[in-house]
């Protein structure tokens, strides 16, 4: 598996940046593939060559945006021993404190601020599970509530994403009136950054329960979601909702850590009752049964998303997608006023 991380480097690459944009702009222009047509321009040929790929090769590329400095593994030098890569052409050497057990590094990208290094990390072999946990994700209250069907267990996480979205909401609003449309672009990172480091700890955590417990992962396959026909004041908690993030999140880390992820058909997981499979009352975040089941609306999503079988694509799929577009699915509407406040485990 591949993996990225980041590191501060604190050293001026100004000029190196500024010569690899001027190559990557005589690249489109002249589509030039050599590192002997841009020669003149003074740039390390070892990543010239790397901007004239990206660049000269794309004939889809019209103008530069962000050029960063790439340098290939074969320019790149590293000891696990003493935890350094060294880049020999720009006389640079980095000490790191990630994962110490890569296989190589893929390549490094240099802007003016920090270094990404792509690398390459073992995966575990895929564990047998002795039963799966479901996931339910939701655009308003708890992000992800997880159900365990053998002890039944359920974890809340993420309430903050939903304050999160609100609040900056709000500030753009304001922002807007007032014709500030800089703030507003800073404002919308922000949110973002809050978000994936939420999404961030919140799959952690989904991924070290699950391995805790020697069991899988199933979440909703929810492809199409957002062409789901909803009301005026839903769209937009539909529309800023990162469960994508989320989700490729919970894939990577299971992925190094041996856990199966597998999908199931959301179709009326939010609306049957895991006891007794029929489909019951949903208010808000309250569900009731005939049967005389009461629970939290979500906790009963994830436990059905926990039993329901893997889903197939190819088969399921075509109801899937049709019912987005009929707007008939499962979206969890958002929480009526009184509703109680679950304590969250502690971040990670």
């Amino acid at each position: 598996m591949i993996l990225t991380y980041r590191i501060r480097h604190n050293r001026n690459f100004s000029i190196e940046l500024r010569k690899a944009r001027q190559v990557a702009e005589f690249a489109i222009k002249h589509r030039a593939l050599t590192t002997k047509d841009v020669r003149h321009i003074g740039l390390k040929s070892l990543i010239s060559n790397q901007v004239l790929r990206k660049y000269g090769g794309n004939r889809n590329a019209k103008k530069v945006s962000k050029v960063k400095l790439t340098l290939p593994s074969k320019g790149i030098r590293f000891s696990h021993e003493d935890r350094t890569i060294t880049i020999p052409s720009l006389k640079l050497e980095l000490e790191y404190q990630f994962r110490n057990d890569f296989e190589n590094i893929n390549q490094i990208e240099l802007d003016s601020e920090f270094a990404y290094i792509s690398v390459t990390v073992p995966e575990c072999a895929l564990i047998q599970p002795k039963g799966y946990l479901g996931v339910d994700r939701n655009t308003t209250g708890h992000i992800a509530v997880v159900a365990n069907p053998q002890n039944g267990k359920v974890l809340k996480l993420g309430k903050k994403a939903y304050h999160t979205h609100k609040k900056y909401k709000n500030m753009r609003k304001n922002l807007q009136k007032n014709g500030k449309n800089r703030k507003i672009k800073e404002t919308k990172n922000r949110e973002n950054r809050i978000v994936k480091d939420i999404n961030h700890n919140v799959s952690k955590k989904i991924v070290h329960e699950a391995k805790k417990n020697e069991m899988g992962i199933k979440l909703e396959y929810l492809h199409g979601i957002r062409n789901a026909k909803t009301g005026r004041n839903f769209r937009y908690s539909l529309n800023s909702w990162s469960f994508y993030q989320l989700e490729q999140m919970i894939e990577y880390k299971a992925r190094l850590l041996g856990v199966p992820v597998v999908y199931v058909d959301p179709y009326h997981t939010s609306k049957e009752c895991s006891i007794c499979g029929q489909i019951g009352n949903r208010s808000g975040k309250s569900f009731k049964c005939h049967c005389g089941h009461v629970d939290h609306a979500d906790a009963n999503a994830s436990f059905n998303i926990a039993l329901r079988p893997e889903f197939v694509e190819g088969i399921d799929q075509l109801r899937v997608d049709r019912d987005a577009r009929k707007g008939n699915t499962d979206i969890h509407r958002e929480a009526p006023p009184g509703t109680t406040e679950t304590l969250e485990p502690p971040k990670l």
